[in-house]
């Protein structure tokens, strides 16, 4: 299966961190989180590697260069503007010729890629998307009511939700869902999917994934010992406050 990371962004919610760096090379523990991510493509059987660039391209690609160093192979494409999280999939409608995943460039995940997308061959939907449970803390006072009638009140709950992870699995079909010359971002391809009652499935992944595109989670990442050889990150280090985050 090919994999597609995106990293065309510009990371505003990173900076000024961002300013320098795009945000896949920014630094968890001694390694990019670009690394990190291409060493769990590989050792979940990934060989074929594209990543889309905008931001920067050229500093990602000079990292990055071929893949060989990692026995992958990496190919590119660049954005002169930019088209979205989904939109830059425009740009491999050639290369997407079969099932494929798409991943954010700021995740890191334990996530079984042969078992997710075993689930996504079972569901026969064009698409699939990993999830994981995020438990939010309201800092208010939250009423349900009826017929302006107070029937609930909690105080400062705490809502779990399941959260899109960043990490999809698509077949060939979805490209032509995407127009062409404006952005489209994954909000947009699931609207379109929902309107249109075509079937979207989930899959949920209780492991490990955190999203460094935020400041405070990227110095959380910086607390966790990383083993980038390992078939799981090592989260022995985890404290029970970063625990929420999965």
């Amino acid at each position: 299966m090919k994999a597609v990371i995106q990293s065309g962004g510009k990371g505003m919610r990173l900076r000024p961190y961002t300013n320098i760096l795009p945000k896949p090379l920014m630094p968890v523990g001694s390694k990019p989180v670009l690394e990190l991510l291409l060493r769990w493509l590989r050792r979940n059987g990934i060989q074929e590697v594209y990543i889309t660039t905008g931001y920067l391209a050229h500093l990602i690609r000079s990292f990055c260069g071929d893949g060989k160093r990692w026995d992958l192979k990496i190919e590119y494409t660049e954005e002169s503007e930019p088209r979205g999280t989904i939109g830059a999939l425009s740009l491999l409608r050639e290369e997407l010729d079969s099932p494929f995943l798409v991943i954010n460039g700021d995740v890191l995940t334990d996530l079984n890629l042969n078992a997710f997308s075993a689930a996504h061959r079972k569901h026969r939907s064009a698409l699939t998307v990993a999830v994981s449970r995020r438990t939010v803390r309201v800092d208010f006072g939250v009423l349900e009511h009826v017929e302006n009638r107070v029937v609930i009140f909690r105080e400062k709950p705490n809502l779990t939700s399941l959260v899109s992870m960043g990490i999809y699995c698509m077949e060939p079909e979805m490209l032509q869902y995407i127009p062409d010359g404006i952005p489209f971002g994954f909000d947009d391809l699931m609207f379109f999917m929902l309107d249109r009652n075509r079937p979207v499935h989930t899959f949920l992944h209780d492991g490990f994934w955190l999203d460094v595109g935020r400041v405070e989670d990227f110095q959380k990442a910086q607390t966790l010992e990383w083993d980038e050889d390992a078939p799981a990150f090592d989260m022995s280090p985890l404290s029970l406050e970063t625990s929420n985050l999965v």
